[in-house]
């Protein structure tokens, strides 16, 4: 399938800001799954840093923008070919070892409910099949957590989405990287694009799921949300521990003030442009 991106996101000032510095990982990853035809990424006014690519395989390049500083506007636009590998992250080349991932954070600390739903979805499944674990968690956190736009906020944990019984796309994310770790598996966040087909597809056209770890396959993705692997309606961007480890765009500001954010997104087949 070949899907095209534009993707801006534009930060308000009030007052302007002295300066600001962005990190930037933005780029679609490098795997047998999607193949980069053409991306291009804008930002207006900037110094642009030298690009790396981390030890994760996320390509992360800064941006400058010197004040005063009312707005910083991020554009990102592009055409990917993808394929459906059924969730497996197949030749995507990365240096750090799954159990770096075991670490829970503030948003995937689990407490016990988080604990006992891991314990129930896993009480029929074989301790050696690893893979069908990794299905039952991901079953379970859809189960439990509804998907309602509007009830949680960034800032909404993992335990606290499980109490509310809804949430969206970071919430079901962070709920099953939880359940994953107190099941001994490595799991991460992940961000990307969805093409969204209408009532089908729960989330917007930027996404986030998991990927766990399962021996002998590598990493695999989970989007809880959608009950699926991904697929060729997918583009994977980057990971992380948790939403803002894996945050496409953070940024520091220097000063005092308001921050606005305005994003518009729009993922549509290329073909039925």
């Amino acid at each position: 399938m070949r899907l095209s991106v534009n993707h801006r996101t534009s930060y308000h000032f009030d007052p302007p800001m002295r300066g600001v510095v962005q990190s930037l990982r933005v780029w679609p990853s490098l795997f047998e799954g999607q193949v980069v035809k053409d991306w291009s990424v804008t930002v207006e006014g900037a110094v642009r840093g030298a690009s790396f690519r981390d030890s994760a395989g996320d390509l992360i390049e800064t941006a400058t923008v010197l004040g005063p500083v009312s707005e910083v506007t991020v554009e990102m636009a592009g055409l990917v070919e993808t394929k459906d590998l059924s969730g497996l992250l197949r030749g995507h080349r990365e240096l750090v070892h799954p159990l770096a991932y075991m670490r829970p954070t503030r948003f995937t600390r689990p407490d016990e409910a988080l604990r006992a739903l891991a314990e129930d979805a896993l009480g029929k499944i074989a301790p050696n099949d690893a893979l069908g674990r990794a299905h039952a968690l991901a079953n379970a956190v859809r189960e439990a957590i509804a998907y309602v736009p509007g009830e949680t906020g960034s800032t909404t944990t993992a335990a606290e989405a499980l109490e509310a019984k809804r949430g969206v796309c970071q919430d079901h994310t962070h709920a099953l990287i939880a359940v994953a770790l107190v099941s001994d598996i490595p799991a991460r966040y992940v961000t990307g694009y969805l093409l969204v087909s209408g009532d089908e597809d729960a989330g917007e056209a930027s996404h986030a799921w998991a990927e766990l770890h399962v021996p002998d396959l590598g990493w695999i993705g989970f989007d809880a949300s959608n009950g699926v692997s991904p697929n060729e309606k997918y583009i994977r961007l980057g990971s992380g521990l948790n939403a803002r480890d894996a945050a496409p765009i953070r940024g520091v500001s220097q000063g005092v003030g308001r921050e606005a954010l305005d994003v518009d997104v729009s993922v549509v087949e290329a073909d039925q442009q």
